[in-house]
């Protein structure tokens, strides 16, 4: 893998966590509403908790404990690094059909609706699903939207 695309799945990662609609309609059908909460607090905490992990022994003068601290704080520094990776995976990933189905009727309501939008993707994946829920949720009405919640 190159190093232009290892870089570019966590700017993807990235730009999908702050697409994604965090709404409490989407939680049980989807697992990015976890993993963007559980990736936004290991970027607050973990390094934190690496921070400490050394400097703890460190304090303690416990020189042989180091290497090992130093593993847990590296550790825990990548598992923020780990749901973005994930986020930029899944952004890049294919619809199923039946996903895809959903998508084209929410495009075609968005689109009764007369907001002006891009062009319906014949293979969308989940990155356009995001733009697509987020632009749903933001102007189509409740009862429209009751359908599918």
């Amino acid at each position: 893998m190159s190093r232009v695309s290892f870089i570019h799945r966590f700017k993807d990662g990235q730009h999908y966590m702050e697409q994604w609609p965090v709404r409490k309609e989407l939680a049980p059908m989807f697992p990015e509403q976890r993993i963007i909460k559980a990736t936004r607090f290991g970027i607050k905490v973990m390094p934190a908790v690496a921070a400490i992990s050394v400097l703890l022994q460190m304090s303690l003068n416990n020189q042989a404990a180091i290497p090992q601290a130093i593993v847990i704080a590296l550790f825990a520094l990548s598992l923020p690094l780990q749901g973005i990776w994930w986020l930029g995976t899944r952004s890049k990933t294919v619809l199923p059909p039946s996903l895809a189905n959903w998508y084209r009727e929410l495009y075609q309501k968005v689109a009764e609706s007369g907001i002006a939008q891009e062009p319906i993707r014949s293979k969308p994946r989940y990155k356009e699903l995001a733009s697509m829920l987020k632009r749903a949720f933001r102007q189509l009405d409740k009862t429209t939207l009751e359908r599918w919640f």
